[in-house]
């Protein structure tokens, strides 16, 4: 996608509130994976605070721009250039996937879903956002929106943590008005 060059310049370092909440919630570090990773931002975070991290993206670019900025990282770092529906992962105490999930193809998404409960044991967590069925993109083909009770029903494997639910007029990492309709997730898995 073209478009992915000028988000990578454009969006924020932070690492995103769902993962630091997540990452306060754990004693001690374990292994993680972060979906859709980006140019690192989660990423970064959880190598700051111990953890084993397998990066997956789609972008090899994303991936690229992940290895300058995590240079001189340990071992605890790898990365995996597919996509999101298509990579394999093991166990993991932390599945994130920060605005990622909603761009997985919507006929691959439930099996998706499935691979990230799966590979959470109990006690471990799921963070991200998943888009609501009035965000202002909703109606592209390519893109999962979900009504609220669905969303609920896809949390049912964890006890929520936080699901906090945005419905607001706002503007993209681009500079770009849009409507969000989204939801942050923090849940432990049953």
């Amino acid at each position: 996608m073209g478009g992915w060059s000028r988000y990578y310049d454009a969006a924020d370092e932070q690492p995103r509130q769902t993962l630091l909440d997540a990452l306060d919630r754990f004693d001690e570090p374990g292994f993680a994976v972060d979906l859709g990773c980006g140019t690192g931002r989660d990423t970064l975070e959880l190598l700051r605070r111990g953890w084993r991290v397998l990066a997956i993206d789609g972008e090899q670019e994303a991936i690229d721009r992940l290895a300058v900025t995590a240079d001189g990282v340990d071992a605890r770092l790898e990365t995996e250039v597919a996509p999101m529906e298509e990579a394999a992962w093991p166990g993991a105490r932390i599945v994130n996937a920060s605005y990622s999930l909603p761009f997985c193809p919507p006929e691959r998404f439930p099996g998706l879903w499935e691979r990230i409960v799966d590979s959470l044991p109990p006690g471990g967590r799921f963070c991200g956002q998943l888009f609501g069925d009035r965000d202002g993109w909703a109606g592209q083909e390519d893109v999962v929106f979900l009504p609220r009770p669905e969303v609920e029903r896809l949390l049912e494997p964890f006890v929520l943590e936080r699901l906090s639910e945005v419905d607001e007029d706002g503007r993209t990492a681009l500079g770009e008005a849009k409507h969000w309709h989204l939801f942050h997730v923090v849940a432990r898995k049953r």
